[in-house]
């Protein structure tokens, strides 16, 4: 991310923003990029308008005053917009640098950690203003937080010790890891684990609950099909039987675990 925002140079290799050389332009890069990092660095002793407007000269923008506004009422701003910025909540001081991030429109929006300290109102504020962004620039997000991936992001990239392990659309990756899907079925009566060892193709069986059984499978259809046939047979209840994909954590466990 460092490299890509022109923070750190390479050691070999290039980096392109736009089709535009990280290294060769750089203040042509920057102008496409709106950074937030995760050490979000502000001026405390200036008003949030007063520090906005500031950012919008560094970037040459005409009509800054509107373009404040704009963003100011994007990011959730307005109701301490005339506070200093060393005043606000973290979850504030958060949205000012996103505001700070946004406010020449870039083409690539890059995130590190934007949600972390953040209480759960909070967060779900500021995955929604970056969900939004999404939808007409490229944003780049890093979190160790892979609920928030899940909630916000469409493509997802796994790095392991410097190697990359998976880049993929987040539904290709919780379908296909290591072939692994699940299946949870809860009976009406209480039939033991025993009962279900003998179903085939599958890895694992969990006992979530006494009724209740989540089983790892590469062939869901084929295991839900045993589970009626054998209901069927032994003149058992089935209270619901459905599939699901891997969370993103079971994926990245899969992923990386035996590398530890």
């Amino acid at each position: 991310m460092k490299i890509i925002t022109g923070y750190l140079q390479q050691d070999g290799g290039d980096a392109f923003v736009s089709n535009i050389n990280v290294t060769k332009e750089p203040l042509a890069t920057k102008s496409k990029i709106g950074y937030l990092p995760e050490s979000n660095a502000l001026y405390y002793d200036m008003y949030v308008r007063e520090y906005l407007a500031f950012i919008a000269e560094v970037h040459g923008i005409k009509g800054g005053r509107l373009k404040i506004e704009d963003v100011i009422q994007l990011t959730g701003l307005t109701a301490e917009s005339n506070k200093k910025v060393g005043q606000l909540s973290k979850g504030y001081k958060q949205r000012v640098g996103l505001a700070a991030a946004l406010i020449h429109d870039p083409e690539v929006l890059i995130l590190d950690e934007p949600t972390s300290g953040l209480d759960p109102n909070q967060i779900i504020e500021i995955r929604d203003v970056i969900k939004q962004q999404g939808k007409d620039k490229t944003v780049l997000f890093s979190s160790h937080i892979l609920q928030e991936v899940e909630a916000i992001c469409d493509r997802v990239i796994i790095i392991n010790k410097g190697e990359l392990v998976a880049d993929d659309k987040l539904s290709n990756l919780q379908k296909t890891s290591k072939g692994h899907q699940v299946v949870i079925v809860e009976f009406k009566e209480d039939v033991g684990k025993h009962f279900l060892e003998q179903i085939k193709d599958v890895s694992n069986i969990e006992q979530i609950t006494t009724l209740k059984f989540k089983l790892q499978t590469s062939n869901p259809e084929t295991v839900r099909k045993q589970i009626l046939e054998l209901s069927l047979l032994h003149n058992l209840n089935i209270v619901s039987l459905h599939s699901e994909s891997q969370s993103l954590e079971d994926v990245f466990r899969s992923l990386t675990q035996h590398n530890q």
